[in-house]
């Protein structure tokens, strides 16, 4: 008979316990995402990098070909990390780059969150690979995108087939703050839920307006 214990499963993500990689958010593959508009895909960016900026989770930012075809890193990712170096490759897959293995050794965690521009492509790649390496793996679906619904949702499937978890780029946000009296990251993270939270963000615009409410911090 299990025992309930009142502690996060060890499958949860915090801000301790990963490292997120932000992939090619860049106008060129922008231009062709169709499985997501740029204006949802940029804001999702944007709160998945802020939420990782406000728990200070270990975070590496990557491009591909970025002054010869693909062009810069979101503003939205670039303005929240504006002293992090953006590592600019060659390789379709992020892993198969030297600086990325190099990187992740140095942090030392066991599990990668993967966010980024194509799903089937810039996602599968690292995300299998990280898998056959023993890592732990979780793909923040909204904050990719792909040339279709088709090509995103098959990456997707193909992903969890082999044991990646998906997740959302709110959930992830609300994952690491995980309990509202955590006062340090409070404040933050509500701003953050309102500035890109949608609907989400809206009410809570409305309980602190209307009748002064909080979540019991």
């Amino acid at each position: 008979m299990p025992v309930a214990k009142a502690q996060p499963g060890k499958t949860l993500v915090d801000p301790v316990n990963h490292t997120l990689i932000m992939i090619d958010h860049q106008s060129q593959m922008a231009f062709a995402t169709k499985s997501i508009d740029a204006v949802t895909l940029r804001n999702n960016a944007a709160m998945v990098a802020k939420a990782a900026k406000e728990f200070k989770v270990s975070t590496i930012l990557t491009t591909v070909a970025e002054k010869s075809f693909s062009g810069p890193i979101f503003n939205e990712i670039r303005s929240v990390f504006p002293e992090e170096q953006v590592i600019d490759r060659t390789t379709m897959n992020t892993w198969e780059d030297p600086r990325i293995a190099e990187r992740v050794n140095a942090i030392g965690k066991d599990k990668i969150a993967l966010a980024g521009l194509w799903t089937s492509v810039c996602i599968v790649g690292p995300a299998l690979s990280a898998l056959d390496q023993g890592f732990e793996v979780y793909v923040i679906a909204d904050a990719c995108g792909d040339v279709s619904d088709e090509a995103h949702e098959r990456a997707m499937e193909r992903m969890i087939q082999l044991g990646a978890r998906p997740m959302t780029s709110l959930q992830y946000l609300l994952e690491l703050q995980r309990d509202w009296a955590r006062g340090e990251t409070y404040n933050q993270t509500v701003a953050t839920s309102i500035a890109h939270g949608g609907g989400y963000g809206l009410g809570l615009i409305y309980a602190k307006t209307m009748f002064g409410a909080s979540e019991g911090h």
